[in-house]
């Protein structure tokens, strides 16, 4: 049996803190590897190369600094432990500045309980699990730009932007409203395994190495539909 992913958390309230605790440890793929509130704190145990760390459930305001220098810290020195913010903040502001920090995931904590455990589990799996309303709200940041504005230039000719397939834009769009990969599967009445191989297709045209990342580039470059009203 493959041993459990270790899971470290940091987040200032004991009582999330126990609660995303409790769910990790009711995963019987998952082990605990710390609990704790500071910044200062969660670098001492990222630099605790010895122990395998594979996860970070982070929350960004912490009391000594922010949780944005704690992901950019893991994806710079421990590649492996890959993180997942779970926080209060959820304007795009802070969601773009997590993803461009490393992060692979974002639970909003006001969209209800979140189920932690899936979500490393899925992170895991290659995936990036975001909370849909997070999703739309980076949507709609997009929405509100003039379209010449999302190219990388004014003078940017339309062959620099990647040309996909009707199939990997009906896949691009559904994990952008927050779809996982099996749900995806199941919409498109398609295997996994085909869904998987337009996922790393459209990372290759995008430039990208995770879920989240893809939705924000084809997002800056107008290759998204907007959700009708």
């Amino acid at each position: 049996m493959e041993r459990p992913w270790e899971v470290l958390i940091v987040e200032d309230d004991a009582r999330m803190r126990a609660f995303l605790a409790a769910c990790v440890d009711a995963e019987p793929r998952l082990a605990l590897a710390g609990s704790v509130g500071t910044r200062g704190e969660a670098l001492a145990r990222l630099g605790e190369r010895a122990a395998p760390l594979d996860a970070m459930l982070v929350d960004l305001g912490l009391p000594d600094g922010s949780g944005l220098d704690l992901i950019a810290h893991a994806a710079a020195h421990r590649p492996d432990c890959e993180s997942i913010v779970v926080s209060v903040f959820g304007d795009e502001g802070s969601v773009l500045a997590a993803i461009e920090a490393g992060a692979v995931g974002y639970l909003h904590k006001d969209a209800g309980v979140p189920d932690v455990a899936e979500a490393v589990l899925a992170v895991k799996a290659g995936g990036s699990p975001i909370s849909p309303a997070i999703a739309r709200r980076v949507l709609a940041r997009w929405r509100a730009v003039p379209a010449p504005s999302r190219m990388p230039a004014e003078t940017a000719s339309r062959d620099a932007v990647p040309r996909l397939s009707q199939r990997e834009t009906e896949v691009l769009e559904l994990i952008a409203r927050g779809y996982s990969y099996v749900e995806t599967a199941r919409r498109q009445g398609v295997s996994l395994h085909t869904v998987q191989a337009h996922i790393k297709s459209l990372y290759a045209k995008l430039a990208v190495h995770s879920k989240s990342e893809a939705v924000y580039e084809a997002s800056r470059l107008g290759l998204l539909t907007p959700p009708s009203r």
